[in-house]
């Protein structure tokens, strides 16, 4: 491993909550696609099965920040076990309703009590943010190293799940997920040695990390990228089927996540040098600009080589982007913060996928790929709009301030985050 990667692990604990939360985060990239592969192996209703879960979609946007803004009152142990069992539970009602032929209605109570699944990705970042405060280079490593952890999990998810539930039995992707869900926030919340203490009750004020002008601006990005994440997958799907290898589209969605994984890894080991703030506008660019040549792909072997230029702006535009919530959002709101920009990428994902479904429909894959190409076009304008905000870390009260920030910290984050 590169001497940049092994530094963010010396400290103590690192490695077991890196890998708890590897294993916590699985249930992310299976639970949905999982559920879809079920309801359509049971019922035949592909309807029924992508209504159910955008429903699922819809309640984790709504819920996922509310109990991340607990975790940062209250820790991360109390909060994430009570909610991670509301979760098994739901996800048990559903397989069960599903299996036994319930009534529709019945899928989307449980689907909707789904959406208290905690986002452990940003419960691990909030661990390396806790660890390396004050050093930007490890954090920046870590930040890389994190969203590497993020593309094998949406590299391999989908296809163990997808793979489980039409080779064995129809639940046993969904149930697999679960059982992910339940080992990985077990064994993080076990972890109190690296778990975040929840700053004095006088530093949580009224409001949501949403109240920095900071952060909205990423949000709102992040929701016009899902759009282009969610149009992507829908349109791959459909334009390999056009060609007549439907089982082809999860190879070249990996070849996607391969290609974002491959410029996480380099971006880590990379001490780069200007603001933050501007590389993430390029990073941006990088994304619309890169959808352009997917109007040209003619046939699965030049999409696949499409998709990997594509993918190497997502990893750095998504380290980038984490590096800013850190500056942009009080310590004592950090999780929530990292958590609404997941929130953003959730929407755009089921956005993208209804609106891709529907120019698919109505004038096939290739007219398709016009989704992507006008979602990066506003997340660009977005992007260019919201620039000036980012520019400064504005602070906020009962966060990081004056008084509670290294004078020299802005300068390194600026340079290296």
């Amino acid at each position: 491993m590169p001497s940049s990667y092994r530094a963010i692990f010396a400290p103590s604990g690192t490695w077991e909550f890196s890998a708890a939360g590897l294993i916590g985060r699985l249930p992310l990239a299976m639970t949905s696609i999982g559920v879809v592969t079920m309801i359509s192996q049971l019922t035949g209703r592909y309807g029924l099965a992508g209504a159910v879960s955008a429903t699922m979609a819809m309640s984790a946007a709504a819920l996922g920040p509310q109990i991340s803004r607990l975790v940062d009152r209250h820790g991360q142990r109390r909060v994430l076990r009570p909610t991670t069992l509301i979760t098994v539970v739901s996800i048990a009602g559903l397989l069960l309703c599903a299996q036994q032929g319930a009534p529709d209605w019945t899928l989307f109570v449980f689907a909707v009590g789904t959406g208290c699944m905690p986002s452990v990705g940003a419960m691990v970042r909030a661990r390396w943010a806790a660890i390396h405060r004050g050093r930007p280079r490890e954090l920046h490593t870590a930040y890389s190293w994190e969203s590497i952890v993020d593309e094998v999990c949406f590299i391999f998810g989908p296809i163990i799940s997808i793979g489980l539930s039409t080779v064995w039995f129809p639940e046993a992707g969904p149930l697999l997920a679960a059982a992910f869900l339940v080992v990985g926030v077990l064994w993080l919340t076990a972890q109190r040695a690296t778990e975040p203490v929840p700053g004095p009750s006088e530093h949580h004020t009224a409001g949501s990390a949403l109240r920095s002008p900071g952060l909205r601006v990423l949000v709102a990005t992040f929701v016009a990228t899902g759009t282009i994440f969610g149009a992507v997958d829908v349109v791959t799907v459909a334009f390999a089927e056009e060609q007549g290898h439907k089982t082809a589209a999860s190879l070249v969605l990996a070849v996607y996540a391969l290609g974002s994984c491959t410029a996480g890894v380099v971006f880590g080991l990379l001490h780069l040098k200007g603001p933050a703030p501007r590389r993430w506008l390029v990073g941006v660019c990088a994304m619309a600009v890169s959808m352009i040549p997917l109007q040209l792909a003619g046939n699965l072997p030049f999409l696949a080589v499409a998709l990997f230029v594509a993918g190497l702006s997502v990893a750095p535009t998504m380290v980038t982007t984490m590096a800013l919530v850190e500056a942009h959002v009080p310590r004592t709101k950090l999780t929530e913060g990292m958590t609404w920009t997941s929130t953003g990428l959730a929407v755009g994902v089921a956005l993208g996928s209804s609106a891709a479904g529907w120019v698919v429909d109505a004038a096939g894959a290739e007219a398709g790929y016009g989704v992507p190409v006008v979602a990066g076009a506003a997340a660009a304008v977005v992007a260019f709009l919201g620039y000036r905000r980012l520019r400064v870390p504005v602070p906020i009260l009962g966060g990081r301030g004056a008084d509670d920030q290294d004078p020299h910290t802005h300068d390194d984050q600026e340079r290296v985050a």
